[in-house]
């Protein structure tokens, strides 16, 4: 069975045989002590200079049409300079990678789709984790090597989930079997309409990565590695199938539909990850900031 049982991160244990039971998460900003570290803001509400665009037919940093803004303190995502969407899948990278993380991120979907945009693509976006390098990508790739926490919104009526597991150009394992199907569905509730949504990620390298929505672990998986399909087209050098992914870059996704950020925060892991006494005290700490 895919899907593990939910348990509240306030109960969180990391155990030492690679079992991990988490839920909730906080979205705070204030840091904790200097022994343990603090949030890092990856979006400073500001401006994007922390941050790289590419977008499929488009240069490296060609940030065609304006896509990517930043508005009010938000990190919007736009379609008002496009004739038609045209496939034209975009992603923004934050220029650090990372490894062993905690990342927060809250969202919301507003407005029309992109006139042009595939039906399927309707308010949806996603957080993707361990990218390739973006310099790296294909003037036409569509989508980056990664591991993406799918954001979709409901459209008034439907059930529709959110912080789904996506796979373009990877694969990983549930239950210790390889999983190769392109997405599988998370266990949320449906969003509808124009709310924020906070989605948290726990990413323990190649080892372990968490969907958390609402105090809830929504999706377990393990071992991500390169390989499979949706990822078009590609260089053979960088997509070596079978690669296993324990670090990367952290994008956000355009897809065709209008989408505000107001937060996306990291809290780095990477001194830990040979710890797992200290990773587990640092969880229970951050899960304990209401």
């Amino acid at each position: 069975m895919i899907h593990q049982s939910h348990s509240l991160f306030k109960s969180a244990l990391i155990l030492l045989s690679f079992s991990l039971f988490v839920g909730c998460t906080t979205s705070t900003s204030e840091s904790v002590s200097e022994e343990k570290g603090e949030w890092i803001q990856l979006f400073n509400g500001r401006d994007l200079e922390d941050w790289t665009i590419k977008i499929a037919k488009h240069d490296l940093n060609e940030n065609f049409a304006n896509t990517f803004r930043v508005e009010d303190s938000l990190m919007k995502v736009r379609y008002d300079g496009y004739e038609a969407f045209d496939q034209q899948y975009g992603h923004i990278y934050f220029n650090t990678p990372f490894s062993y993380y905690l990342l927060n991120v809250e969202y919301r979907f507003v407005g029309e789709q992109a006139t042009g945009g595939e039906g399927w693509a309707l308010r949806n976006s996603g957080a993707m984790l361990h990218c390739q390098d973006p310099k790296t990508i294909l003037k036409d790739q569509d989508f980056p090597i990664s591991i993406e926490g799918q954001f979709l919104g409901g459209d008034g009526t439907n059930e529709r989930t959110t912080s789904n597991l996506c796979t373009p150009g990877t694969n990983v394992e549930f239950d210790g079997e390889l999983f190769t199907p392109h997405c599988v569905n998370s266990t949320s509730k449906t969003y509808h309409g124009e709310q924020w949504v906070k989605a948290q990620f726990l990413v323990l390298g190649d080892s372990l990565v968490y969907h958390i929505l609402e105090g809830d672990t929504v999706v377990k998986y393990s071992k991500p590695t390169i390989g499979g399909g949706n990822v078009n087209p590609s260089d053979p050098a960088v997509k070596i199938d079978g690669t296993p992914l324990s670090s990367g870059f952290i994008a956000l996704q355009s897809e065709s539909h209008p989408i505000d950020f107001r937060k996306v925060e990291l809290f780095d892991l990477e001194s830990h990850k040979g710890n797992k006494e200290k990773l587990k005290e640092i969880i229970a700490h951050l899960a304990g900031k209401e």
